[in-house]
């Protein structure tokens, strides 16, 4: 038996509904992208949704809508993926990297002492599809107020420091019953091919209103930050007499087509039960592997909900060498098992920066025995119970 990792879950709805699309004869951002957006709204309960063509984009967008930049800090994991990181470069802030603490989030403690009066966002990562403590990220942030120093309009009217939450991997997460997406200042969800929801490439960015700030011009900016700066957008054009556009700023080209935003329309109508059905896996796969001593994520608390996007594990007492012969052992067997993730001072391009994994012992902890299962909604239950079988197999033949 062959079984990806994860693959898109595709269905005759979303199908049909990019069919529909070709056939109308406008493939570009149109009406497709503005109902994607609303049903985005609809579904976190946040009536303030934009579309583009990537989480990066809508998270480094909403970092330029804030106004930072040069002379900046933006605090984030040292235990994300790059795009977390990699959108504090694009605006030429300074990237300030967080150690994690006995979970995958943030070090809340190391968070709370690497705020100073230059830093104006913090980027949290909902790992998994697992919600951060915002309660806690905000109690700092509003604890470190007397540090703030607001360079424009739109950080003095927030007051403090920007919570601008990478919710690439939880739609459809919840925190004390508030969807993610309504919960940080801005979130940025990721609909590329392996997510929960995939429009092939694509994210949204929601943001939560800032006294004194409108939502109508925070939506404006987005829009000109993403299609070059030109105050109309095709279809505006398309109105009798309305060629005539300006360029107001030398910005950016990062929009969603409605060829995307269909496939994303028929994700939406089937999420509810492609995350029952995430959920229904993580709970047989818990039951299988907790018994042996594998530690996993805490998918489902009292308070809170996970999408459920990855299954990740870490087999105690063994180092990266012996989780990579175990990864090699499942592929032999079918399985494909990925890691998540390589921490970001690893990595060549943060090594460059000056970053050192000896300065983040627990995410290099976290990450030497990590291997993440497949987990997704085109796994049929005796696929399911294969990968219990396998990784039942190789932990106690190479582990136990």
């Amino acid at each position: 038996m062959k079984i990806p990792f994860s693959p898109p879950d595709i269905s005759e709805l979303e199908i049909n509904e990019v069919v529909d699309t070709l056939k109308s004869g406008w493939i570009t951002t149109g009406p497709k992208t503005k109902k994607f957006e609303q049903m985005i709204g609809e579904y976190i309960g946040n009536k303030n949704v934009v579309c583009l063509n990537s989480q990066t984009a809508c998270q480094e967008m909403a970092l330029r809508i804030m106004g930072i930049g040069k002379g900046d800090e933006v605090i984030t994991s040292a235990y994300t993926y790059t795009a977390s990181a990699s959108v504090i470069e694009h605006i030429g802030a300074t990237i300030v990297l967080v150690d994690v603490g006995e979970t995958l989030e943030m070090d809340y403690n190391k968070l709370e002492e690497a705020i100073t009066e230059k830093t104006k966002a913090i980027i949290p990562i909902d790992i998994a599809g697992v919600p951060c403590d915002y309660d806690k990220i905000f109690e700092i942030v509003n604890r470190k107020k007397n540090l703030f120093k607001p360079s424009n309009d739109i950080q003095k009217a927030l007051g403090r420091v920007a919570v601008m939450a990478d919710c690439a991997h939880s739609l459809g997460a919840s925190v004390k019953g508030e969807m993610v997406g309504n919960v940080a200042d801005f979130s940025s969800f990721s609909f590329h091919a392996v997510k929960n929801l995939t429009t092939g490439e694509g994210g949204a960015c929601s943001w939560k209103t800032i006294e004194g700030i409108s939502d109508e011009d925070i939506y404006k900016k987005f829009q000109l930050l993403s299609l070059h700066g030109q105050n109309k957008d095709a279809r505006a054009k398309l109105l009798p007499g309305a060629w005539e556009y300006d360029i107001v700023s030398p910005y950016f080209k990062c929009n969603m087509t409605d060829i995307m935003a269909a496939i994303g329309i028929g994700q939406l109508q089937r999420y509810e039960g492609m995350l029952a059905r995430r959920k229904e896996i993580i709970e047989k796969f818990d039951n299988a592997f907790k018994p042996l001593g594998v530690e996993t994520l805490k998918h489902y608390g009292d308070n809170y909900s996970s999408s459920g996007h990855l299954y990740i594990t870490r087999i105690p007492n063994i180092d990266y060498k012996k989780r990579n012969e175990l990864i090699i052992k499942m592929a032999e067997m079918g399985v494909s098992c990925n890691v998540h993730y390589k921490p970001l001072p690893m990595m060549t391009a943060y090594k460059n920066l000056g970053f050192d994994i000896k300065n983040y012992p627990n995410a290099y902890k976290k990450y030497e025995n990590e291997i993440t299962l497949p987990l997704n909604t085109t796994l049929t239950d005796e696929m399911v119970d294969y990968i219990i079988e396998c990784y039942t197999k190789v932990i106690k033949e190479s582990v136990l």
